[in-house]
């Protein structure tokens, strides 16, 4: 037995805690401020800093692994920071580009009361691997003033407080890292806190000028700066946390009974490719493709997952290998490679990605079979063992054994992954890899990133939440989920909070709508409303969303006593007439379509983490609002790549966009009921506002306007419109 392949991800920096105790740091310029943080505690005998900070988020099993990012993506941190006694205190977040320079600097504002908690947004603007850090610093300046203003007023130490006030300032006007402006600002105030021909509690007063308090907030005095460890951040590219996937099957586009030949003639490539234009202009951004290797003929599956096959029955795209090739060629049936190189180029011409699935599982029939039957489990009578389920069992397939030669079967599935990224596929949809050992995948997504960082791997794991969130871990960029099987109101609420809040740093769900795999008891009887309500869910909670072909057409008849459609099309072919349903009214493809568009056209659905939930007084009513800001938050060497353009008119700088979403998960009966929004996840300003106190939204669905205050009432017909997508306008 050869030794596992040596992990190729780079070691991370790590730094120990503690921190600098030293001179005040507010530098202008972070394009040229490429200074690290110091790890130095107080002493050199203790772990702990001056000012505290611990529970840093987010952190990946302690930064062994990076957490996950987009650039572009706002990243949510927290961390939380304290210390001895009652004096002020205030944390900074930096963010280090994969150069090392300082790119972003944030002052974080106080979280949750009474827990130390402070929260920041980061939004990086470049690929590549990032570090932050947390740092926690005594704030000299507020606390002076809190103590100056309750003394002052109450008459005690009044001399002693201004002096020590002209003290602070003084000092802060000599800092030579301070700009001329800000210095000037110092030494202003430190003149007025010392004119004694002003009133005490009037000289106090010139802390309150606006220009003073937009300065400290942007550029505070620190003192006793003290660093967590520096953390890394993988900052990939939009589509590894963005994006709207469509899967459908390239034999079946085009298939049709020849009635000369008594047989099903297969789809092409060719006949695939003219699917590509009505699922562009359906607004998806990835084609996934099944399979398209040659099918093995040895124990096929026939109709409906049977286990007699007759003579033209196509078989599963997954059991993978004939005499044909295996992984690294295309079914003769769809063309040649030549022909997939055509349909990934029509693809890109209209701007689409081409997502292709890894199965690393062979037919009876695929040459690892003979050539390598070291790469499988052989059984004591000498027969090699296939894939099993019990009670399912999948004949036609073998599973791959890595404990036995692991080295030369993860080298031959990494030359068949690049062979494929040389043809131009950069995502790929893995299947089942929780069936396949976690060091093998921290190895290929690391060797297979630093050939080609634009790789994205999408986990088909439907399995425990431990193995799914090791996957995100070691390298996995997106994973299905549970979210098929979340229905009621109170299931969504529970998963939606898990997935952008505890879990978003690591793990990033794609939520699929359906797969041929998959046909829920809801779908199955929830009527055309039900599929309205899946769509609006995944389109507008998750910046990752997909649909299975079929379900535009509102497909939903089972196999008897399962959750998969009857006349599978994993086992067969399943011509489908779109045109003609889009012209007859039977289509959901214009309200995708619509979906699409809101999600292109709002930041705010582009993000993961800024979902907030909201109540109403109906069971089934499901509220969550998403908002974003324009502009990236404190100080940023890059702003001009990652803030979004403006939107209705408002200036970049104030802009914020919000969208609201009301939507019943009942597809049969009507829903009533008040909601109870909190105004400030909504980012309410005063000027947002009428006379009443209202603000107006607007329905992206329907086009419709109403004015709502904190307690709308609303009513949901899901036969009708099961959902409000709403646009909340700013004044």
């Amino acid at each position: 037995m050869s030794a596992a392949p040596t992990p190729a991800r780079p070691l991370f920096p790590r730094h120990g805690p503690g921190g600098s105790v030293g001179p005040v740091e507010s530098p202008q310029n972070l394009a040229v401020s490429e200074n690290r943080p110091v790890s130095a505690a107080p002493r050199p005998d203790t772990i702990t800093g001056r000012i505290p900070v611990t529970d840093v988020q987010p952190v990946v099993q302690e930064g062994r692994f990076p957490a996950k990012a987009v650039v572009g993506e706002d990243v949510p941190v927290r961390a939380t920071v304290f210390r001895e006694g009652h004096d002020g205190l205030g944390a900074t977040v930096r963010l280090f580009g994969p150069d090392g320079a300082e790119v972003q600097r944030v002052h974080m504002r106080p979280g949750r009361p009474g827990l130390d908690e402070f929260l920041a947004t980061l939004r990086p603007a470049e690929l590549g691997l990032h570090t932050f850090v947390v740092e926690g610093w005594s704030d000299p300046v507020g606390t002076w003033r809190h103590a100056a203003q309750v003394k002052v007023a109450a008459g005690m130490d009044v001399q002693l407080m201004l002096d020590e006030g002209v003290a602070l300032f003084s000092r802060a006007a000599a800092d030579d890292d301070r700009s001329a402006e800000d210095r000037e600002l110092f030494a202003r105030l430190s003149r007025a806190l010392a004119d004694e021909t002003v009133e005490p509690v009037r000289r106090l007063e010139a802390l309150e000028a606006d220009d003073v308090d937009r300065m400290l907030a942007a550029r505070p005095v620190r003192e006793l700066v003290s660093s967590s460890e520096e953390y890394p951040l993988d900052v990939q590219r939009r589509l590894a946390g963005r994006g709207a996937w469509y899967e459908f099957f390239p034999r079946s586009e085009g298939a049709r009974y020849d009635e000369a030949l008594g047989r099903w003639v297969s789809g092409t490539f060719c006949t695939a490719a003219q699917r590509l234009d009505a699922v562009a202009a359906m607004g998806f951004e990835v084609v996934y493709l099944p399979p398209i290797h040659p099918i093995g003929r040895t124990h096929r599956k026939g109709p409906n997952n049977t286990l007699q096959a007759g003579l033209q029955d196509p078989g599963s795209p997954w059991a993978i290998g004939a005499a044909e090739g295996g992984h690294d060629t295309v079914h003769p049936d769809l063309g040649t490679l030549e022909d997939f190189a055509r349909f990934v180029a029509r693809a890109h011409e209209l701007d689409l990605e081409v997502a292709l699935d890894l199965a690393l599982q062979c037919a009876p029939d695929h040459p690892w079979v003979a050539e390598h039957p070291e790469w499988f489990t052989t059984r004591v009578d000498g027969s090699i063992a296939y894939a099993e389920n019990p009670p399912k069992k999948y004949q036609d397939i073998y599973p791959l054994n890595f404990d036995n030669d692991p080295n030369g079967l993860s080298e031959a599935v990494l030359e068949v992954v690049l062979g494929w990224v040389e043809r131009g596929v950069h995502v790929f949809r893995v299947d089942n890899p929780h069936t396949k050992p976690l060091w093998f995948w921290e190895w290929l997504i690391a060797r297979v990133r630093e050939e080609e960082p634009r790789v994205v791997f999408l986990a088909e794991a439907f399995t425990r939440p431990a193995m799914m969130h090791a996957l995100g871990r070691v390298g996995f960029q997106q994973s299905y989920g549970y979210f098929t099987w979340r229905n009621t109101r109170e299931e969504l609420e529970e998963y939606l909070e898990e997935v952008t809040s505890r879990t978003a740093g690591f793990y990033r769900p794609n939520f699929f709508v359906n797969t041929p795999d998959i046909l829920t008891p809801y779908l199955q009887t929830g009527g055309p409303g039900a599929f309205k309500i899946r769509a609006v869910i995944a389109a507008t909670s998750n910046p990752l969303w997909g649909v299975y072909a079929g379900f535009e057409l509102f497909e939903h008849v089972p196999r008897p006593g399962a959750e998969e459609y009857i006349d599978n099309e994993k086992y067969e072919y399943r011509p489908r007439d779109w045109a003609a349903a889009e012209s007859a009214g039977a289509s959901l493809a214009p309200y995708l379509r619509r979906l699409n568009e809101i999600r292109a056209q709002h930041p705010a659905l582009q993000d993961l983490q800024n979902l907030t939930l909201h109540a109403s007084t109906h069971p089934d009513l499901l509220v969550y609002s998403k908002s974003r800001r324009a502009r990236p938050e404190g100080t940023h060497a890059r702003a001009e790549r990652v803030t979004d353009a403006s939107s209705e008119g408002l200036e970049a700088t104030e802009a914020v966009d919000t969208i609201l979403v009301v939507v019943t998960c009942d597809p049969h009966r009507v829903a009533e009921a008040t909601l109870r929004l909190d105004p400030a996840a909504l980012c309410l300003r005063p000027q947002d506002l009428d006379h009443h106190g209202r603000f107006e939204v607007e329905d992206l669905i329907t086009g419709q306007r109403w004015r709502w205050d904190a307690q709308p009432y609303v009513r949901l017909d899901p036969t009708d419109e099961p959902a409000h997508v709403l646009r909340v306008v700013r004044g």
